[in-house]
C-alpha cells in the first residue's frame, strides 16, 4: 500500500456531487422522522386520551408557533424523504444511474421537494 498518497480529512473541503447531496440528506431526513415520531406520538397520546385531551392537542397545534414549526419540519422530512426514496427506487431499477442522469434525477428530486415542502408550509401555516 502507498503511504505516501495524500489524505484529506477536512470534509468541508471536499466538494460533494449532488447526488451524493441528496442521498445524503435522504438519510438525514430518516433520522428525522425517527426522533420526530417521539413528538408525534406524544401528540396522538394525548389526542386519543379524552375529548379534553383532543381539544387540547388541536389547540397546540393550532396555535402553537413551536408545535406548528415542528409539525412543518416533520412533513418536510416526510415529503423529501418520500420523493428521495422515489429516486433511489427508480436508480434501484436500473434509470439514472449514469453520471447525468443521476445530476438530473437529484435536481428533479430537490425541486420537486422543495415545491412540496413549501405548499405544505402555506397550508399548515
Amino acid at each position: 500500500m502507498n503511504k505516501k498518497r495524500p489524505v484529506n480529512l477536512d470534509l468541508r473541503t471536499i466538494k460533494q456531487p449532488l447526488p451524493a447531496i441528496t442521498s445524503i440528506l435522504h438519510r438525514v431526513s430518516g433520522v428525522a422522522l425517527f426522533f420526530g415520531a417521539i413528538f408525534m406520538m406524544y401528540v396522538l397520546s394525548l389526542s386519543l386520551e379524552s375529548q379534553a385531551g383532543f381539544n387540547e392537542a388541536a389547540e397546540m397545534l393550532q396555535e402553537s408557533f413551536l408545535a406548528k414549526l415542528i409539525a412543518w419540519g416533520l412533513v418536510s422530512a416526510l415529503l423529501y424523504h418520500f420523493f428521495a426514496g422515489i429516486k433511489h427506487l427508480i436508480m434501484d431499477l436500473g434509470h439514472c444511474e449514469e453520471l447525468e442522469g443521476g445530476r438530473l434525477a437529484a435536481k428533479v428530486t430537490l425541486v420537486v421537494a422543495v415545491v412540496a415542502i413549501l405548499l405544505a408550509g402555506v397550508w399548515i401555516w
